[in-house]
């Protein structure tokens, strides 16, 4: 999977967790009562903050982003750190994606035709028609 697409499915769950616990969200131990959105954004956070590589540069950004919660610059400054710390080790990428779970997969994109007649497609390159005695020309 994509750094970039990880990337974008984790802010989420990780803004989530800094909300919640601040600071503390790289050492809090699990808290039997979290949400689980906060408790995914705590243990996704927290995997990525246990490589030793990351561990100063994600650490000052999450400081950052506990001091200005609604601050986009220090939410976008996390996200770099979350980026850079992915794109250096892809065993990661596919660990959190992984963690994601179905979050992490494609969305499946359903077709639906209700009624009578109804006509459904996911992609059509032609024409379609209904009705009795329907003439269509190309």
């Amino acid at each position: 999977m994509d750094v970039s697409a990880v990337v974008a499915l984790v802010m989420p769950y990780v803004s989530a967790a800094i909300g919640a616990y601040g600071s503390a969200v790289l050492t809090k131990a699990q808290d039997v009562a979290a949400d689980e959105t906060v408790g995914l954004g705590r243990r996704l956070l927290q995997r990525i903050w246990q490589r030793p590589e990351s561990q100063a540069e994600l650490q000052s950004a999450v400081s950052d982003r506990v001091q200005a919660p609604d601050d986009d610059d220090s939410l976008a400054a996390l996200r770099l750190q979350i980026k850079k710390a992915l794109a250096a080790d892809p065993a990661l990428v596919k660990e959190l994606a992984d963690m994601l779970g179905p979050a992490a997969a494609p969305a499946a994109m359903t077709v639906s035709a209700v009624g009578e007649r109804a006509v459904a497609a996911r992609t059509n390159t032609g024409i379609i028609q209904t009705g009795d005695d329907a003439r269509a020309e190309r």
